[in-house]
């Protein structure tokens, strides 16, 4: 099957976050100090609108949404997150996960020298994901965000 990566768009906002806390309760992450808490969810279009912030949603044929990825600003000169990168279990494996962080990935090099992100323990196939594309783990957070229940970190020089 071939997908769409593209920008999001306002009509995406509410599929994309029901995709997140989906496979937040799959990994008993519905809880504060994870995406689970943010107020902007269901609001990417307005968030990541900017040069700085960017997200993109993968789209198959049918025109379901299967998955998304951003790139936000940190308060560190210099470095951005990979944020809430998230795909619906029936299209892990299939690459469309590799389109998606090749996509942030190439932008975030336009505009910053290190991409940071944050995790959790029992997200094993992500932290093998991230390694695979570069991440290498961090012991200590780079930045306070309101993750506070993410525990693993890792960080990747970009160019």
């Amino acid at each position: 099957m071939k997908y769409l990566i593209r920008e999001i768009e306002e009509k995406d906002n509410r599929k994309i976050e029901k995709i997140i806390r989906d496979c937040l309760i799959e990994f008993g992450a519905n809880h504060d100090g994870t995406a689970w808490a943010d107020p902007d969810l269901g609001r990417f279009s307005y968030i990541y609108n900017s040069k700085e912030n960017k997200y993109w949603v993968a789209q198959a044929e049918s025109g379901e949404l299967v998955g998304g990825v951003g790139i936000g600003r940190l308060d560190i000169d210099g470095v951005c997150e990979l944020q809430k990168m998230y795909c619906i279990p029936e299209v892990r494996g299939t690459g469309i996960a590799q389109q998606l962080i090749n996509t942030a990935l190439e932008y975030a090099s336009k505009y910053y020298s290190r991409c940071y992100l944050e995790t959790l323990d029992n997200m094993i196939q992500a932290q093998k994901f991230y390694e695979k594309n570069g991440f290498v783990k961090v012991k200590e957070p780079f930045v306070a965000t309101e993750h506070f229940a993410c525990d693993i970190r890792y960080i990747k020089e970009l160019n």
